[in-house]
C-alpha cells in the first residue's frame, strides 16, 4: 500500500541543501559529484513537488527565496538525523574494534598501565585509541567512547564522572634535597619551576598578591612531557595526581609538598546514550569504572 514517503524526493532535498550551502549550481554539483544539469533537474523536480520557487537565478548568481529559507532548517535537521541514525546503526554491529578517544597523557600515564586486565577479561574486543583534546562528533566519526577531562557538560550525550583529579607538587629527590619542600604560600622565586598552561603554579599560591617568579626550566604544554622533564631533574612540577602516581610508586619522582589541591575538572566517560547498549561499550564501561574505583585518592592532607 502506498505511503506518504513513496513520493518524497529525498535525493532532491539533499541537492537543495547543497545548492543553499554554496549558492551555486556548479559548486553544488562538484560537491555531490554530479553534473550541473542533474542538479538543476533535481531542483526543478523539488519545486514542482512543493509548488513554490526555491531559488532565483540571475545569470551566474543564485539567490535563495524566502520559501527556500523557510524550508532549509528543517531539511538540514532531517538530513542530519537521518545521517546520525544510519551511522549509529552501522556502529551497533557487534563486530569491529572499539574506538576510544582520549587525551594522550591519560592514555600513557593512567590507562595503558592497566589495560592488560581488560585484555585478559575481554580478549575478543579489539581496542583502537585516538588521542585528541577536541570534542567528538559521534554522528560523523567512528568513535564509540570518549574519555574527556572537563566539567561534564556534554549536551545530548551520556556523561558520567569517572575520576576526580588533584594537583600535587613533585620533583626528584635530588632537587628536593637541594631546594627543600615547596609549601603553599611560600615565595616561588627560589625554585626552578616547570610551568604548564593546564597546571599553572598560580593555582598553588595561597597569597592574593601577585608573586613574581621566573621559571629556570622549559615551559611544556603537554602533561606527560611535563612529568618527563621533572623526572630528568629539570625542575619542580605541579602535576595531576592521576598521571604522576606511577612515577611516585617507581621512585623517579617524590611529593615535594604536604598539601594537594582539588582540580576543578575531572575525567568523564562520554558516549551517545544509545551506544550504552552495545556489548563492547558496556563491557569497557564496566571495566574502566571498576579500575577507577580501585584508584586511590591522595592520602596527603588536602588544601582548605
Amino acid at each position: 500500500m502506498p505511503t506518504a514517503y513513496d513520493r518524497l524526493p529525498l535525493g532532491a532535498l539533499r541537492v537543495f541543501e547543497a545548492v543553499a550551502a554554496h549558492l551555486s549550481f556548479s559548486a553544488a554539483a562538484d560537491a555531490l559529484n554530479v553534473t550541473p544539469a542533474a542538479v538543476s533537474q533535481q531542483i526543478k523536480a523539488l519545486e514542482g513537488y512543493i509548488q513554490v520557487p526555491l531559488f532565483r537565478r540571475n545569470g551566474r548568481r543564485v539567490e535563495i527565496t524566502d520559501e527556500g529559507l523557510e524550508l532549509l532548517p528543517s531539511v538540514r535537521v532531517g538530513l542530519e538525523r537521518l545521517e546520525s541514525a544510519l551511522h549509529q546503526l552501522k556502529q551497533h554491529r557487534r563486530a569491529g574494534p572499539l574506538q576510544i578517544s582520549l587525551l594522550s597523557s591519560y592514555l600513557q600515564m593512567w590507562l595503558l598501565p592497566r589495560i592488560r586486565s581488560f585484555r585478559r577479561k575481554w580478549p575478543d574486543i579489539d581496542l583502537r585509541f585516538h588521542t585528541s583534546r577536541e570534542l567528538v562528533d559521534f554522528s560523523r566519526t567512528s568513535t564509540h567512547v570518549a574519555i574527556r577531562f572537563g566539567r561534564g557538560n556534554y549536551p545530548n550525550l551520556h556523561s558520567e564522572k569517572l575520576l576526580d583529579e588533584w594537583l600535587v607538587p613533585v620533583a626528584t629527590a635530588e632537587l628536593i634535597k637541594q631546594y627543600g619542600m615547596i609549601e603553599r604560600g611560600t615565595n616561588l622565586g627560589k625554585y626552578p619551576l616547570l610551568d604548564n598552561g593546564d597546571e599553572p603554579w598560580r593555582i598553588w599560591r595561597q597569597a592574593d598578591e601577585e608573586i613574581a617568579w621566573h621559571s629556570r626550566a622549559p615551559n611544556i604544554d603537554d602533561s606527560a612531557g611535563l612529568l618527563a622533564a621533572a623526572e630528568e631533574g629539570l625542575g619542580f612540577a605541579l602535576a595531576r595526581w592521576t598521571l604522576v602516581t606511577r612515577s611516585l610508586h617507581k621512585g623517579t619522582l617524590r611529593l615535594a609538598g604536604k598539601e594537594t589541591v582539588p582540580y576543578g575538572s575531572a575525567y568523564y566517560f562520554v558516549c551517545p546514550k544509545a551506544f550504552l547498549a552495545m556489548p563492547k561499550v558496556a563491557q569497557f564501561r564496566e571495566w574502566i569504572f571498576a579500575a577507577a574505583r580501585e584508584f586511590p585518592a591522595p592520602t596527603e592532607p588536602r588544601a582548605r
